[in-house]
């Protein structure tokens, strides 16, 4: 697997009905860490560049759960789900789309420093069928994907990401 910077790797597992996401990323893992867990960063940088993203409810811990939902002229796309882990290089959470609330997934996201100011984000998405894999997979979720990091890069960038986790700056 080819990972770039413009571009992430989406991989459909052929024998577990499992997707798998790799991107690297200008940033250390402690800025990838706050973009996926502070709720006025995620909400900036995520889904398609056609889209805002509204922030429902967001408990960013170890425990806590997230709401929000998705605007494009005058529709709006939910989603929730529940952190179940988040340590300085591990999300561990769920992940449903109000539309589909038979279809969750199980997603683990890990931020691996590569050294010289470069991280690589690897998602695992896991879901109950191949049926629901599919799903997910036409869903165009490839725009969403490579859209918003190509946003999130430019917070990057711009500075707009702290290295830092909320709670432990001094």
């Amino acid at each position: 697997m080819t990972v770039r910077y413009d571009e992430a790797a989406i991989e459909a597992d052929p024998t577990v009905p499992v997707i798998r996401i790799t991107r690297d990323f200008a940033a250390t893992p402690a800025q990838l860490l706050r973009a996926h867990t502070d709720p006025d960063l995620y909400a900036r940088w995520c889904g398609p560049n056609d889209l805002t993203t509204r922030i429902d409810h967001w408990d960013a811990r170890s425990g806590g759960s997230w709401a929000f939902s998705n605007l494009r002229n005058g529709e709006e796309y939910s989603f929730h789900g529940c952190f179940h882990e988040i340590s300085p290089s591990r999300i561990v959470q769920t992940f449903t789309f109000d539309g589909w609330p038979d279809g969750v997934s199980l997603e683990t996201m890990t931020f691996t420093d590569l050294g010289d100011g470069r991280t690589r984000l690897s998602a695992q998405s896991l879901v109950d069928s191949f049926e629901g894999r599919d799903q997910w997979l036409l869903s165009g979720m490839e725009v969403g994907i490579n859209e918003g990091y190509a946003k999130l890069d430019r917070l990057l960038a711009d500075g707009a990401v702290p290295d830092a986790v909320p709670g432990t700056e001094e």
